[in-house]
């Protein structure tokens, strides 16, 4: 099988596209804390999101060079699977603990010129990131909340692929890796109005890659005080490469989501 045709199963995979990996769609950071509330009590909110991110870089694997990718989302939506992505915290005064998850799996598959080593070739890519922190609010005056955050991101990539007819009918691989890296970083909230706020964040970090950052900033609308929805646009960039596996990539593109407090 081709080296880019690999490649770019296991990029278009990161992408969740529905990315990685917005506004306040995406890490924790999207989710925009309640207003401060007078009970001593805790709040929580959760989020799906949609995030339309295309993605470029270089990808490596199977022992094969790394290749250079540059596709949009439409792109990576005509291959897409499966896409889930979701954020949740739970604040309590100035303290506050987050998750966020993007999976992602794509399929893919393409003819052999003559068909005499293989007919065709099937790939399968799958992508997880996993999001997990706490925060703590140096700024609070009711309108607007600044968070210093820490936290872990744990990634996934992988891709099998299969090979039917022709002198390689029925072989098949894989390859993947997982990595875990510390970030941290701020976010930040102000509304505007009763109900329009800004909302961004920025984390950058490492540990088995060499650099995780994530940028991001959005408008959001607050339709009641348990609903909201939430646009902007997000950047998610990982360099990593371990033993010939390399996953060194930028998703960015716009995001939108809806935001549930309770």
């Amino acid at each position: 099988m081709k080296a880019h045709i690999l490649a770019v199963a296991v990029l278009i995979s990161v992408v969740a596209d529905s990315p990685a990996n917005a506004a306040d769609l995406k890490q924790p950071f999207i989710v925009p804390e309640a207003k401060p509330a007078s009970s001593d009590g805790w709040t929580f909110a959760a989020s799906p999101y949609f995030w339309g991110a295309g993605i470029s870089g270089d990808v490596g694997q199977f022992g094969l060079p790394a290749i250079h990718l540059d596709s949009d989302f439409g792109d990576i939506l005509k291959d897409l699977d499966f896409g889930f992505m979701a954020v949740g915290e739970a604040r309590h005064g100035r303290f506050s603990v987050f998750g966020d998850i993007i999976y992602t799996k794509v399929s893919s598959e393409a003819a052999t010129p003559l068909g005499i080593v293989a007919g065709r070739v099937d790939a399968t890519s799958e992508t997880f990131a996993g999001l997990v922190g706490a925060g703590y609010a140096v700024f609070q005056d009711g309108r607007s909340t600044i968070d210093v955050v820490a936290g872990a991101r744990l990634w996934h990539a992988s891709t099998e692929f299969s090979f039917s007819g022709g002198l390689l009918d029925g072989v098949s691989g894989s390859d993947g890796a997982t990595w875990v890296d510390a970030i941290a970083g701020v976010r930040g909230r102000h509304f505007l109005t009763d109900s329009l706020y800004l909302s961004a964040w920025g984390l950058v970090g490492a540990g088995q890659a060499d650099l995780d950052w994530d940028l991001a900033a959005g408008v959001g609308y607050e339709f009641n005080h348990k609903i909201s929805a939430v646009a902007g646009y997000r950047a998610l960039g990982v360099d990593y490469s371990n033993d010939g596996f390399v996953f060194d990539v930028v998703q960015q593109g716009p995001i939108l989501g809806l935001i549930l407090r309770f």
